[in-house]
């Protein structure tokens, strides 16, 4: 679901959710039922997760407000094992 946004010469702007691609080109106001004509704007996906904006908004501001810090970022541990032996390698000779 998509949110459209609307204006009524009235009341001023309303949003109304409708699918992606099928919003309507006028809708009645929710307060005096008059037609409201459609503003073509980009659509806001209703459902967006808060923490992918919240990070979009981070990192626009990193653009003009780089984050300072006081020392290196700590080294991540590996979580990968080490191959397993191969099966014919004890049985080579030693130089």
């Amino acid at each position: 679901m998509a949110l459209y946004g609307y204006v009524c010469p009235a009341h001023g702007a309303t949003e109304r959710p409708f699918p992606l691609g099928g919003a309507p080109p006028g809708v009645p106001c929710p307060v005096c039922g008059a037609a409201a004509r459609r503003v073509f704007s980009g659509a806001v996906l209703t459902g967006t997760h808060r923490r992918a904006v919240a990070l979009l908004d981070a990192t626009a501001r990193t653009a003009s407000e780089p984050t300072v810090v006081s020392s290196l970022p700590s080294r991540p541990v590996s979580r990968r094992r080490p191959p397993p032996p191969r099966a014919g390698l004890p049985q080579l000779p030693r130089p």
